[in-house]
């Protein structure tokens, strides 16, 4: 029996979205965190922020509804909100740095087990594409992450300790990937939700830190 793959990129960032509190400034990194501004939110008021200056944007802009000037700093296509601004760069940089942002979710290549992650450098590259995810990591008051279990070659990205350029050490609190929830504790990566379909013992398998479980273990929440 093949394992099972598990929750879509848009369901990961639905379940992480969850945790996004009212009032909340939140960043979203390059790759799949910029799903998390596609979420429903009901009655919780979510201001997006992105380093390129657009603070209080939307959904991703669906095709034919783009505006060719308004991006994030991935350079996808947003949308706005009511109340939104367009700022300098500086001033996008003057949150960040100044602690106002309540949450930033990132992707990573690895992240480990006391909650260091590694984003900006893959083993063997020359350089590397830093942005503002150092700024980020050091800034907002939660790190959130949310990545693929394994890499494209079928090793785990949850491990004990980085073997790869650090982002930054320590900071981690909650990952999200395609096969459950995991939150950073002293004692490793513990599994607060599984994905459904999926079996611990797939997790186990695929998870190269220390990983305690929840107990009850719920599946994940989606909705």
């Amino acid at each position: 029996m093949s394992d099972a793959k598990g929750l879509s990129r848009q369901q990961m960032c639905d379940r992480l979205a969850m945790e996004f509190q009212d009032g909340w400034v939140v960043n979203l990194g390059l790759g799949i965190p910029t799903l998390c501004s596609n979420c429903a939110f009901g009655d919780r008021e979510i201001i997006f922020h992105s380093e390129n200056g657009v603070i209080g944007y939307g959904p991703l802009a669906k095709p034919g509804d783009e505006d060719l000037h308004l991006t994030n700093a991935g350079g996808q296509y947003v949308t706005l909100q009511p109340g939104a601004a367009i700022v300098h760069h500086a001033d996008s940089f003057a949150m960040i740095r100044g602690g106002r942002i309540d949450v930033t979710v990132l992707g990573a290549y690895e992240v480990a087990e006391n909650g260091d992650f590694a984003n900006w450098k893959m083993a063997g590259q020359k350089g590397g594409g830093i942005g503002g995810a150092m700024d980020l990591a050091v800034g907002a008051k939660n790190v959130f992450l949310a990545m693929e279990q394994l890499t494209r070659d079928g090793k785990p990205r949850l491990v004990e300790r980085c073997a790869i350029p650090v982002t930054a050490r320590g900071v981690v609190k909650l990952v999200i990937t395609n096969l459950g929830l995991f939150q950073i504790t002293k004692d490793g990566f513990l599994l607060r939700e599984i994905a459904p379909g999926v079996a611990l013992d797939q997790i186990k398998a695929q998870t190269g830190g220390k990983l305690t479980v929840a107990n009850p273990l719920p599946t994940v929440r989606l909705t």
